[in-house]
Protein backbone atom coordinates (compact mmCIF):
# COMPACT_ATOMS: atom_id res chain seq x y z
CA UNK A 1 0.00 0.00 0.00
CA UNK A 2 3.12 2.35 0.74
CA UNK A 3 4.17 1.61 -3.06
CA UNK A 4 0.68 2.86 -4.21
CA UNK A 5 0.58 5.71 -2.52
CA UNK A 6 4.58 6.85 -3.48
CA UNK A 7 3.01 5.94 -7.60
CA UNK A 8 0.39 8.70 -6.41
CA UNK A 9 2.83 10.78 -4.91
CA UNK A 10 5.25 10.78 -8.10
CA UNK A 11 2.48 11.49 -10.94
CA UNK A 12 1.36 14.72 -8.95
CA UNK A 13 4.97 15.70 -9.06
CA UNK A 14 5.27 15.43 -12.49
CA UNK A 15 5.63 18.58 -14.52
CA UNK A 16 1.92 19.90 -15.72
CA UNK A 17 3.03 19.28 -19.47
CA UNK A 18 3.61 15.27 -18.63
CA UNK A 19 0.64 15.46 -16.57
CA UNK A 20 -1.29 16.88 -19.39
CA UNK A 21 -1.06 14.02 -21.58
CA UNK A 22 -3.05 11.75 -18.89
CA UNK A 23 -5.78 13.97 -19.07
CA UNK A 24 -9.37 13.26 -19.32
CA UNK A 25 -12.55 15.22 -19.47
CA UNK A 26 -14.74 12.25 -20.66
CA UNK A 27 -16.26 10.88 -17.75
CA UNK A 28 -16.79 7.46 -19.91
CA UNK A 29 -12.68 7.36 -20.66
CA UNK A 30 -10.96 7.97 -17.29
CA UNK A 31 -6.95 8.28 -17.44
CA UNK A 32 -4.81 5.46 -16.83
CA UNK A 33 -1.63 5.67 -15.15
CA UNK A 34 1.19 3.54 -13.27
CA UNK A 35 1.80 -0.24 -12.93
CA UNK A 36 1.81 0.12 -8.97
CA UNK A 37 -1.87 1.33 -8.84
CA UNK A 38 -2.89 -1.67 -10.89
CA UNK A 39 -0.95 -3.84 -8.27
CA UNK A 40 -2.74 -1.92 -5.61
CA UNK A 41 -5.81 -2.79 -7.33
CA UNK A 42 -5.40 -6.53 -7.28
CA UNK A 43 -4.85 -6.29 -3.28
CA UNK A 44 -7.84 -4.60 -2.58
CA UNK A 45 -10.46 -7.82 -3.41
CA UNK A 46 -10.76 -8.14 -0.12
CA UNK A 47 -14.22 -6.75 -0.84
CA UNK A 48 -15.33 -10.33 -1.26
CA UNK A 49 -15.16 -11.33 2.31
CA UNK A 50 -17.59 -8.70 3.02
CA UNK A 51 -20.22 -9.71 0.74
CA UNK A 52 -19.52 -13.77 1.76
CA UNK A 53 -20.11 -12.29 5.64
CA UNK A 54 -23.10 -10.71 5.30
CA UNK A 55 -24.49 -13.81 2.54
CA UNK A 56 -23.96 -16.69 4.38
CA UNK A 57 -26.24 -16.50 7.42
CA UNK A 58 -29.02 -17.31 4.48
CA UNK A 59 -27.25 -20.52 3.87
CA UNK A 60 -27.12 -21.82 7.89
CA UNK A 61 -29.98 -23.69 9.66
CA UNK A 62 -29.98 -21.35 12.28
CA UNK A 63 -29.65 -17.85 10.71
CA UNK A 64 -29.46 -14.66 13.29
CA UNK A 65 -32.67 -12.47 13.36
CA UNK A 66 -31.05 -9.41 12.65
CA UNK A 67 -32.75 -8.22 9.62
CA UNK A 68 -29.40 -7.34 7.87
CA UNK A 69 -28.82 -11.00 7.43
CA UNK A 70 -31.12 -11.49 5.18
CA UNK A 71 -29.29 -9.71 2.73
CA UNK A 72 -28.49 -11.94 -0.28
CA UNK A 73 -25.32 -10.74 -1.01
CA UNK A 74 -24.01 -14.79 -1.88
CA UNK A 75 -25.83 -14.79 -5.04
CA UNK A 76 -24.36 -11.75 -6.40
CA UNK A 77 -20.46 -13.32 -5.60
CA UNK A 78 -20.00 -14.19 -9.44
CA UNK A 79 -21.63 -11.43 -10.81
CA UNK A 80 -19.42 -9.04 -8.54
CA UNK A 81 -16.74 -11.22 -9.39
CA UNK A 82 -16.83 -9.97 -13.03
CA UNK A 83 -17.97 -6.46 -12.25
CA UNK A 84 -16.21 -2.98 -12.16
CA UNK A 85 -12.65 -1.59 -10.17
CA UNK A 86 -12.20 1.79 -10.42
CA UNK A 87 -9.70 3.84 -8.70
CA UNK A 88 -9.99 7.69 -7.84
CA UNK A 89 -6.29 8.91 -7.09
CA UNK A 90 -6.38 12.97 -5.60
CA UNK A 91 -4.07 15.14 -4.95
CA UNK A 92 -5.19 17.66 -1.77
CA UNK A 93 -2.28 20.65 -1.82
CA UNK A 94 -2.29 22.48 1.23
CA UNK A 95 -5.04 24.91 2.31
CA UNK A 96 -4.25 28.06 4.28
CA UNK A 97 -8.23 28.47 5.03
CA UNK A 98 -9.12 25.09 5.03
CA UNK A 99 -12.01 25.69 7.28
CA UNK A 100 -13.61 27.88 4.13
CA UNK A 101 -13.22 25.06 1.60
CA UNK A 102 -13.40 21.29 0.28
CA UNK A 103 -11.11 19.00 -1.28
CA UNK A 104 -14.62 17.29 -2.68
CA UNK A 105 -18.26 18.69 -1.35
CA UNK A 106 -20.43 15.86 0.46
CA UNK A 107 -21.38 13.05 -1.78
CA UNK A 108 -22.34 9.82 -1.95
CA UNK A 109 -20.14 6.95 -3.82
CA UNK A 110 -22.00 4.84 -6.66
CA UNK A 111 -20.62 1.40 -5.87
CA UNK A 112 -21.46 -1.61 -3.97
CA UNK A 113 -18.35 -0.60 -1.51
CA UNK A 114 -15.46 1.73 -1.19
CA UNK A 115 -12.17 1.18 0.03
CA UNK A 116 -10.06 3.92 0.91
CA UNK A 117 -6.18 4.36 1.39
CA UNK A 118 -5.04 7.62 2.81
CA UNK A 119 -1.59 9.12 3.62
CA UNK A 120 -3.27 11.28 6.34
CA UNK A 121 -6.76 11.42 7.52
CA UNK A 122 -8.89 13.73 6.01
CA UNK A 123 -12.05 12.06 4.92
CA UNK A 124 -15.08 12.39 6.86
CA UNK A 125 -18.83 11.10 6.88
CA UNK A 126 -22.33 12.30 8.25
CA UNK A 127 -23.34 11.14 11.25
CA UNK A 128 -27.22 9.85 10.49
CA UNK A 129 -27.92 10.08 14.75
CA UNK A 130 -26.81 14.10 15.87
CA UNK A 131 -25.48 15.17 11.66
CA UNK A 132 -21.48 15.50 12.59
CA UNK A 133 -19.19 15.09 10.56
CA UNK A 134 -16.52 12.19 11.75
CA UNK A 135 -13.55 10.45 10.50
CA UNK A 136 -14.68 7.56 7.75
CA UNK A 137 -13.52 4.72 8.35
CA UNK A 138 -11.77 2.65 5.64
CA UNK A 139 -14.38 0.48 4.21
CA UNK A 140 -17.73 2.35 3.86
CA UNK A 141 -21.18 1.73 1.94
CA UNK A 142 -22.46 2.97 -1.54
CA UNK A 143 -25.48 3.89 -3.72
CA UNK A 144 -26.03 0.14 -5.07
CA UNK A 145 -25.66 -1.81 -1.81
CA UNK A 146 -28.36 1.06 -0.49
CA UNK A 147 -30.94 -0.29 -3.72
CA UNK A 148 -29.63 -3.87 -3.18
CA UNK A 149 -30.49 -3.94 0.59
CA UNK A 150 -34.04 -1.31 0.16
CA UNK A 151 -31.90 0.91 2.28
CA UNK A 152 -31.52 -1.04 5.27
CA UNK A 153 -27.34 -0.03 4.10
CA UNK A 154 -27.13 3.53 3.80
CA UNK A 155 -25.07 5.17 1.36
CA UNK A 156 -22.57 6.87 2.98
CA UNK A 157 -23.18 11.13 2.68
CA UNK A 158 -18.77 12.12 3.11
CA UNK A 159 -16.64 14.97 2.19
CA UNK A 160 -13.01 15.30 1.86
CA UNK A 161 -11.62 17.86 3.90
CA UNK A 162 -7.98 20.30 3.41
CA UNK A 163 -4.57 20.51 5.44
CA UNK A 164 -3.42 23.81 6.42
CA UNK A 165 0.16 22.46 6.36
CA UNK A 166 0.31 19.25 4.23
CA UNK A 167 -0.42 17.31 0.98
CA UNK A 168 -2.77 14.69 0.86
CA UNK A 169 -2.82 11.67 -1.04
CA UNK A 170 -6.13 9.76 -0.98
CA UNK A 171 -6.70 6.61 -3.43
CA UNK A 172 -10.51 5.84 -3.86
CA UNK A 173 -10.97 2.04 -4.74
CA UNK A 174 -15.05 1.56 -5.93
CA UNK A 175 -16.36 -1.96 -6.42
CA UNK A 176 -19.71 -2.72 -8.49
CA UNK A 177 -21.20 -4.35 -11.12
CA UNK A 178 -20.51 -4.13 -14.41
CA UNK A 179 -20.40 -0.75 -16.39
CA UNK A 180 -24.18 -2.30 -17.56
CA UNK A 181 -25.05 -4.88 -15.06
CA UNK A 182 -28.11 -3.56 -13.15
CA UNK A 183 -28.53 -3.62 -9.53
CA UNK A 184 -31.92 -4.07 -8.17
CA UNK A 185 -33.59 -4.41 -4.81
CA UNK A 186 -33.60 -8.09 -3.46
CA UNK A 187 -36.82 -10.17 -4.38
CA UNK A 188 -37.06 -10.97 -0.28
CA UNK A 189 -36.92 -7.02 0.32
CA UNK A 190 -39.02 -5.32 -1.55
CA UNK A 191 -41.98 -4.60 0.99
CA UNK A 192 -42.71 -2.40 -0.66
CA UNK A 193 -39.41 -1.56 -3.30
CA UNK A 194 -37.98 2.03 -2.27
CA UNK A 195 -35.88 2.31 -5.15
CA UNK A 196 -34.90 2.10 -9.13
CA UNK A 197 -32.70 -0.36 -10.79
CA UNK A 198 -29.29 0.69 -12.18
CA UNK A 199 -26.01 0.38 -13.02
CA UNK A 200 -22.34 1.88 -13.15
CA UNK A 201 -23.19 3.01 -16.75
CA UNK A 202 -26.23 5.31 -14.89
CA UNK A 203 -23.86 6.74 -13.05
CA UNK A 204 -21.63 7.78 -15.43
CA UNK A 205 -25.07 9.14 -17.44
CA UNK A 206 -25.86 11.35 -14.53
CA UNK A 207 -21.87 12.51 -14.03
CA UNK A 208 -21.86 13.50 -17.20
CA UNK A 209 -25.54 16.27 -16.87
CA UNK A 210 -24.75 17.08 -13.11
CA UNK A 211 -22.30 18.85 -10.81
CA UNK A 212 -22.22 17.17 -7.08
CA UNK A 213 -20.19 20.59 -6.68
CA UNK A 214 -23.89 21.99 -7.05
CA UNK A 215 -25.44 19.12 -4.51
CA UNK A 216 -26.64 16.90 -7.11
CA UNK A 217 -27.12 13.53 -5.53
CA UNK A 218 -27.18 10.51 -7.42
CA UNK A 219 -28.87 8.62 -4.99
CA UNK A 220 -32.01 10.79 -4.91
CA UNK A 221 -32.58 10.15 -8.39
CA UNK A 222 -32.85 5.85 -7.55
CA UNK A 223 -35.44 6.57 -4.67
CA UNK A 224 -39.49 5.76 -5.55
CA UNK A 225 -41.22 7.62 -3.69
CA UNK A 226 -44.74 6.97 -2.11
CA UNK A 227 -48.05 7.79 -2.25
Amino acid sequence: MGEVLYSAMEFFNLPSEEKLKFMSSDVYKPARYGTRLRDGADKIQFWRVFLKHYASPLEDKNPPKHRCAQVPGRRWGKNMDEGMQVMAVNCYPPCPQPDIAFGLPPHSDYSCLTIVLQSSEGLEFLGKEDESWRKVPNVHVGDHLEVLSNGIYKSVVHRATLNRERIRISITSLHSLGVGVKMETAKELQHPKGYKETSFMDFLNFLSKNDIAEGKNFTNTLKILGD
